[in-house]
């Protein structure tokens, strides 16, 4: 069985990330998202928001692609979480040149702690290139609209945390 994992925050999670999740399904026969807890960053919505935000969105990707995806949350270093999940693949999802160089980079770094992990690049979709988990939150912390970035759940948890 091909185990992927793609990690990241998630705060929250975008169509830019769904987009990486339902392409990198077509590449493994279970896909973790691997939930950073990531306490630096403080995060918008708790850990377990943002995992029950993530299998609501993935049950229906999983049941489009025919893949097992699961949320997964970690808090040790990617390697580690990637052979915690029996990972032979970590997915990255670029939108900018800027990400490639930060990501390049983590996966030169992956490949030497494990030659048995490999690191996998995918572009987003043009349309979804600029989409930025902080960016949303800005837009809608102004009361800007969000719904090209989002999905319906994600725009009213959104609405829900920022708006009372």
């Amino acid at each position: 069985m091909r185990i992927g994992l793609y990690p990241g925050t998630f705060d929250p999670i975008t169509l830019g990330h769904i987009d990486i999740i339902r392409r990198a399904s077509a590449l493994v026969d279970k896909l973790v998202i691997g939930v950073a807890i990531n306490r630096d960053k403080g995060p918008l919505f708790s850990l377990e928001e943002r995992v029950a935000m993530i299998e609501a969105e993935c049950a229906k990707l999983s049941e489009q692609t025919g893949t097992e995806i699961v949320a997964h949350p970690f808090e040790n270093l990617l390697i580690d979480c990637a052979r915690d999940v029996g990972a032979q693949i970590i997915v990255r999802g670029l939108r900018a040149v800027a990400d490639f160089e930060y990501d390049f980079q983590m996966g030169g770094m992956n490949r030497a702690l494990d030659s048995s992990v490999e690191t996998v690049f995918l572009m987003a979709e043009a349309r979804h290139q600029a989409i930025a988990s902080k960016l949303v939150k800005e837009i809608a912390r102004l009361g800007g609209d969000v719904s090209n970035f989002v999905t319906p759940l994600v725009e009213e948890e959104l609405s829900k945390r920022l708006n009372g």
